[in-house]
């Protein structure tokens, strides 16, 4: 039969396995997650973005709509005041 001390020391050498194999799953999981996160590190710190054609976009977007909005503007005016004055004409 074993005794209290022997039941001690097995818990304890248990203990100590297990806590190895925690700290080296743990060391091979960091190393893995550094591996495949360095690439994308990389390309993140690589990418500076693309801020001037953005403003690009936006001013040419904004001279379309200006263009447009000056060619239509007297027009959609014209429609909609014989539409009001129908709407009145109706009463």
């Amino acid at each position: 039969m074993n005794t209290t001390n022997e039941i001690e020391i097995s818990i304890e050498k248990f203990t100590n396995r297990a806590l190895r194999y925690q700290l080296d799953f743990l060391h091979k999981a960091h190393a893995f997650i550094a591996r495949c996160t360095l690439p994308l590190k990389r390309a993140l710190s690589d990418e500076r973005g693309d801020v001037p054609g953005w403003v690009l976009v936006v001013l040419m977007t904004t001279g379309l709509v200006t263009a447009i909005w000056t060619i239509a503007a007297p027009r959609l005016t014209a429609i909609l005041r014989n539409s009001l004055d129908a709407m009145n004409g109706i009463r």
